[in-house]
């Protein structure tokens, strides 16, 4: 393993957020983090909001737009093929609701997949799901292991664009081509993708979507989705809307009287990333995660998992025999955040599971140390 110099801590890095400062947060891929500026700026929308309700809700169409053009921008997507919406899970069941499928069509998953996601194909259609081995050494290998489990009923393809457990990229361009040349209509779930990625939208995939209120800074609750043009005419709201006439993407957004000022407020969580400096962020929650798996990996017992290079998010195999369930791994994860006020994700694997720590502006090298040093007397 080589062994690389101690990262710097970011400047004024924890300042910028309202964090416990007793509590080492190194799981920021499940939940994310609000920076200050963000808060305040939903907190404005708020006040505004309260202060004269008509005015604010009759000009949503047209702020919804303002704001998803300012999101879109960024992203690098066609601001007529991206809508918002509240999480992942909600974008997989637009998706698949807008593909037709025909009584023993079937939906190809992995064992990486986010669980309410897998959920919603499971809802539609027959799941194959095809087991990656997390030591896979690198993309060929995951994209060859995804088209040998193709059979002929195979209509879509729902792919983790990076895995939230293993933490490295599913998803390639090349998978996502071959896919295509097959026939196979792809759905990409790109939760970690938004301010991880310089271009975080899977090229060549017929359905894409992303959190934004992880990595992205933005509040709870902001996801988009976006769509090839194929497709757009086919999506529709979960539940009708007032402007169900005016089609893709209003009609998906508009939800009558419902708090949208996080939408509203998530081009700023953006904006902040590129204040600071995008590459300069990414550079250093990547090297940060990289420092703390490199600590972890010397644990005798743990096992570092080939990853994609540039990502803030790192996961390692857990002894054998560890963390095999669900309620064993939660079990393991709250019990280091009781006893090392340190959050991290134990994720669950028959035969032993894995445990996941990230990297972000506010983390600094000594808590990666701290629990490194704290985590064998957890396993023993």
């Amino acid at each position: 393993m080589t062994e690389h110099a101690t990262p710097s801590a970011f400047p004024g890095g924890p300042g910028l957020f309202r964090l416990d400062p007793e509590t080492a947060h190194l799981n920021h891929g499940s939940y994310g983090a609000v920076p200050v500026p963000v808060q305040e700026a939903q907190h404005a929308l708020r006040t505004e909001a309260h202060a004269d309700p008509d005015a604010f809700f009759n000009t949503m169409p047209d702020r919804l737009d303002h704001a998803r053009g300012r999101i879109a921008s960024r992203l690098g997507a066609d601001p007529a093929g991206i809508s918002f919406i509240s999480n992942a899970t909600e974008g997989a069941h637009l998706a698949l609701d807008a593909i037709p499928l025909a009584p023993g069509d079937e939906i190809l998953v992995t064992d990486h997949g986010y669980g309410t996601v897998v959920a919603a194909a499971a809802r539609r259609a027959r799941v194959t799901t095809v087991a990656l081995d997390p030591l896979l050494p690198d993309e060929d290998a995951v994209r060859e292991t995804v088209l040998a489990a193709l059979t002929p009923r195979t209509r879509v393809a729902l792919l983790d664009h990076v895995s939230s457990p293993t933490a490295r990229l599913i998803a390639s361009p090349r998978l996502l081509a071959d896919l295509a040349a097959r026939g196979v209509t792809t759905v990409v779930d790109g939760a970690h993708t938004p301010g991880t990625l310089a271009r975080p939208v899977a090229e060549g995939a017929d359905f894409w979507f992303g959190n934004l209120h992880k990595w992205g800074y933005a509040p709870s609750g902001s996801a988009v989705l976006a769509v090839a043009p194929a497709h757009r005419a086919a999506v529709r709201a979960l539940s009708p809307s007032w402007h169900e006439d005016r089609g893709f993407p209003l009609a998906v957004e508009y939800r009558a009287t419902v708090d949208y000022t996080g939408w509203l407020a998530a081009p700023e969580g953006l904006a902040f990333i590129d204040s600071l400096g995008g590459d300069r962020v990414r550079a250093h929650n990547a090297a940060l995660a990289a420092y703390g798996a490199e600590l972890l990996a010397r644990i005798p017992g743990l096992t570092a998992l080939p990853h994609t290079e540039g990502l803030p998010m790192r996961s390692l195999l857990l002894p054998p025999g560890t963390a095999e369930t669900q309620d064993a791994a939660a079990a393991l994860r709250e019990e280091i955040a009781a006893k090392l006020r340190t959050r991290v994700l134990v994720w669950a694997r028959p035969g032993g599971g894995g445990i996941r720590v990230c990297g972000q502006i506010y983390n600094r090298p000594e808590e990666y140390e701290r629990f490194a040093a704290a985590l064998p007397g957890f396993l023993a």
